[in-house]
């Protein structure tokens, strides 16, 4: 399922009684069995705010692997398909680790606001986990505002540089 907004356009979100604007963007969302409730939920709640959603799937509620969906969320991260991920699995730990496996991608786990935030501003996640046995679906609301509304600190022009170094390296190591 997707909904198409118009290019850059942002959308006035309300979470927890207040307004954060956000820019609209390509968001890709997966699940496994265990988080498939609030993968719906966050999904039609996307779309209702304006961005364009990739439902990635499953989209039953009999049992799958988280692998086989963090994959398939990293790939669309990987090639510029969608903007930004959500991984949703019973702990948010197995499919996050998934979605880890490609370079490209920078999944972090979350469970409340600060985290997803500092992980956009320092990190430059361009995903983000939750375990739906551990977040409720206002947290997960609150915690994917902050994650979109918030921009990485060197993409500012008063960006020090000192992250993306050390986000270069996330996609580089030397082992």
């Amino acid at each position: 399922m997707t909904a198409q907004p118009r290019e850059n356009q942002a959308s006035a979100v309300e979470t927890a009684g207040a307004i954060a604007y956000v820019r609209r963007m390509r968001i890709a969302i997966a699940s496994d069995h265990a988080a498939i409730d609030l993968k719906t939920e966050l999904r039609d709640w996307l779309i209702e705010q304006g961005h364009e959603v990739a439902d990635l799937g499953p989209e039953t509620n009999d049992s799958v692997d988280y692998p086989d969906f963090g994959y398939k969320l990293a790939s669309v991260i990987a090639d510029g398909t969608a903007e930004r991920g959500v991984a949703l699995c019973g702990s948010g730990l197995g499919i996050s680790m998934s979605a880890n496996r490609n370079p490209a991608v920078r999944c972090a786990l979350v469970s409340e606001p600060l985290s997803a935030s500092l992980a956009r501003e320092h990190n430059d996640a361009n995903c983000i986990a939750m375990g739906a046995r551990l977040t409720g679906s206002d947290m997960a609301k609150a915690c994917l505002t902050a994650f979109l509304q918030t921009e990485f600190a060197d993409s500012l022009p008063d960006g020090t540089g000192r992250h993306q170094r050390r986000v270069d390296k996330l996609s580089n190591p030397e082992f």
